[in-house]
């Protein structure tokens, strides 16, 4: 079944993981993506590792939904096919340096003259103004400028990093967001000019951390690392159960807390004058957290999930891959699936989020290998037969 994106066509010539997040997310609601490489070794991300039988996993998952082609566009050979081809497109995704497409040859106007109507997204860095837009960036720099670093980790140890380059999947998300709202305003405005998106991904973390900023300049206060903890509620943690498992805890309303103090079979916690508002609990969350650890430390895993879930508290088992995959809910909703794979048969890989009910779209394949739909798409587009690819593929074109 089709997706909400059934008739878009995105021609993603960007690299590594964050741009190409973005055109992998218009194809999971059904955008026709054909992904643009260079002739010989391809993307930088397809020796990224893990590997498996040398296969790049990243590279699977990061560019699933997509037709591949090799296409040497820094050539003027290569300029020339591509400007042929974007007509048939609505969006174009790149993430070269600021300037470079200009350098080539492609710059903003050249692209609009070919197809006044084309939606352009540039992801960089920084941005495409700015003292910092020359900047080389990569998901770590976008985490640490951005403020997610700064806040994360204890209160008297060094800032530290998520264990996955967040920073590159937030900025495919916004890609994405901004994306769908330029081809909103061509839909509402059929005769206006072509957009350009100009995604900073140091912007992105930045705006998924927007209270920081507000914080910071109506109260005078930098926000700090608080570990596992909450600043602003408690309990708030993460605590180990008696078989050695880890669960988070959390549940800022009076409610909830109501119902985490019955889970643990302290109902007198509810009414203590230390514990019956949020604030006064952030106050006292040191003491509030060390009852819910020992408690938590006392029972199994099962018996701590048995008890708040009868309770309705707010808890959930911290999970690792293997666990994520063994869940009976995840399996029940389908979020895993088993995806086409020309190398390995199949390879599992989220579906799609949010899902639609009508027109849910899906991930239908796992990326191929270089060049692989060169033949199909040159035809298709360009009308080119074997011998032309043979002698553009001979002149290091494709």
């Amino acid at each position: 079944m089709g997706g909400p994106l059934t008739g878009l066509r995105v021609l993603d010539i960007a690299t590594i993981i964050a741009a190409p997040s973005a055109a992998a997310l218009l194809g999971d609601y059904g955008a026709e993506v054909v992904k643009v490489e260079l002739p010989g070794q391809g993307d930088g991300a397809r020796s990224f590792p893990p590997l498996k039988d040398g296969k790049a996993l990243w590279w699977k998952v990061t560019n699933r939904n997509k037709r591949f082609v090799t296409l040497d566009f820094r050539l003027p050979e290569g300029q020339a096919m591509l400007l042929r081809m974007l007509p048939h497109f609505d969006v174009l995704i790149e993430n070269f340096r600021p300037g470079t497409l200009d350098r080539w040859g492609l710059d903003r106007d050249t692209l609009w003259g070919v197809h006044p109507s084309l939606t352009i997204l540039r992801v960089s860095g920084f941005g495409q103004t700015g003292p910092y837009k020359d900047r080389a960036g990569f998901a770590r720099i976008f985490e640490a400028m951005g403020g997610l670093t700064y806040i994360s980790g204890e209160p008297d140890g060094e800032p530290m990093h998520t264990g996955y380059p967040i920073g590159d999947s937030i900025g495919g998300l916004f890609g994405a967001v901004g994306v769908l709202a330029a081809l909103w305003a061509r839909a509402a405005n059929p005769h206006a000019p072509g957009e350009e998106i100009d995604l900073s991904l140091t912007e992105a973390m930045l705006k998924l951390v927007e209270f920081l900023p507000a914080k910071y300049k109506m109260l005078d206060e930098v926000h700090e690392r608080s570990g596992n903890t909450s600043q602003y509620s408690a309990p708030a943690a993460v605590y180990a159960t008696q078989d050695q498992r880890w669960v988070s805890l959390s549940g800022s309303t009076n409610a909830l807390y109501a119902n985490n103090c019955r889970a643990i079979g302290r109902p007198d916690l509810i009414d203590d004058p230390r514990f019956c508002t949020n604030p006064l609990r952030a106050r006292n969350a040191d003491t509030l957290n060390a009852i819910f650890r020992q408690w938590c430390g006392e029972h199994d895993l099962e018996a701590v999930l048995s008890a708040f879930h009868a309770a309705h508290g707010t808890i959930a088992p911290i999970y690792s891959a293997d666990q994520i995959c063994a869940d009976e809910h995840f399996q029940a909703r389908g979020i895993l699936k088993d995806v086409p794979d020309e190398d390995f048969g199949s390879i599992c890989m989220a579906d799609v989020v949010p899902r639609f009910l009508t027109r849910p779209g899906g991930v239908r394949s796992a990326a191929s290998g270089v060049g692989r739909h060169n033949a199909e798409v040159y035809g298709e587009l360009l009308a080119l037969g074997d011998d032309e690819l043979a002698r553009l593929a001979e002149k290091g074109v494709i």
